[in-house]
């Protein structure tokens, strides 16, 4: 349930109420009606009126921002991937997998902090 006052965007009409889609918006209100079907009154300062909405005709914005973030990032790394004729990457976004963690091994990490600290003065005094 989204909390009173939190920008939202109105995304889907499925009630045909002449919804302003893709306008934003701001709860201002539940509807606690059990015989009704709508969850939220949502103030739309550029239609300048109050509507019922429920909860599936309304998204927040932050979560509209990442969704488009991340979509502009899987289309330039398969750019990228076509550019560089890199099969491997292309195949791996395609797919929807993960990248793998790079295993990063440096001195520093596998040695305890005893050793590193030999190791440090060892240097120091050479």
């Amino acid at each position: 349930m989204l909390k009173l006052g939190e920008r939202v965007v109105i995304i889907a009409d499925q009630f045909e109420q002449n919804l302003p889609v893709g306008e934003y918006g701001y709860i201002i209100a539940y509807d606690r009606n059990a015989d009704n079907v709508f969850d939220y009154v949502v103030r739309v300062p550029a239609a300048n009126r109050n509507f019922l909405v429920p909860d599936e005709d309304v998204e927040l914005e932050e979560v509209l921002i990442q969704e488009e973030v991340d979509r502009i990032e899987r289309e330039a790394l398969i750019d990228y991937a076509l550019a560089t004729f890199n099969e491997e990457l292309f195949k791996r976004i395609m797919k929807g997998e993960e990248e793998p963690e790079e295993l990063e091994t440096t001195v520093g990490e596998s040695q305890t902090s005893e050793d590193f600290i030999r190791q440090v003065n060892l240097k120091a005094w050479i």
